[in-house]
């Protein structure tokens, strides 16, 4: 008999079809940043801490996370399991990544470029962590914008999804073209007329 847990967890599992399962994985995991956040309350300040942890394999899967707690060995844990759940895979082209992008989040804006063998990650903080895990062993990258380590890790993110495997993206630009080439003929026997 199936509980009703695992069934919604079924349920999201087929809702999301490109989603990693983390338990096959040998993830790493890092805490970018933690913070102390003060709540005001009558009695005076109640403390509780959050935490950015990123985990990845080195191999093209990353995911980040971010833990809230009243301890910051609980909010790491919670982080670590956010980011489980929300692994990502990133082509990459030997020891780099595909082509320029930039990603927004917010306020703040990366900009990741590939670079020859032997460059290393030219990186700072955040992006940094995220670049390690991912496998990217030689990258420039550029924060511009926002400093915030939440938004420039998410910006990194979505710098990252938007990468396309050079054979894919080689693939449908040679469908696409003989389809337009056809149009083009037409387009010239028309005027010839």
């Amino acid at each position: 008999m199936v509980s009703t847990s695992e069934k919604l967890l079924e349920e999201q599992q087929e809702e999301r079809p490109g989603r990693i399962d983390a338990s096959t994985l040998a993830l790493n995991e890092k805490v970018v940043h933690t913070r102390r956040v003060a709540k005001v309350v009558k009695g005076g300040r109640h403390l509780r801490f959050n935490a950015l942890v990123v985990v990845g394999d080195g191999q093209g899967v990353v995911g980040i996370g971010l833990g809230k707690s009243d301890a910051i060995p609980d909010a790491v844990r919670k982080g670590t399991a956010a980011a489980r759940k929300d692994l990502m895979r990133v082509p990459l082209k030997g020891r780099t990544i595909p082509h320029d992008i930039i990603g927004e989040f917010g306020s703040a804006r990366v900009l990741l470029k590939p670079a020859p063998k032997g460059t290393g990650i030219i990186a700072a903080g955040t992006v940094r962590s995220i670049m390690d895990l991912v496998g990217a062993h030689d990258v420039v990258t550029k924060s511009l914008g926002s400093r915030n380590p939440i938004n420039v890790a998410k910006a990194t993110l979505v710098a990252l999804e938007q990468l396309k495997d050079p054979a894919m993206a080689k693939a449908q630009r040679v469908r696409a073209k003989p389809k337009a080439a056809a149009t083009e003929e037409s387009a010239e026997r028309t005027r010839g007329r």
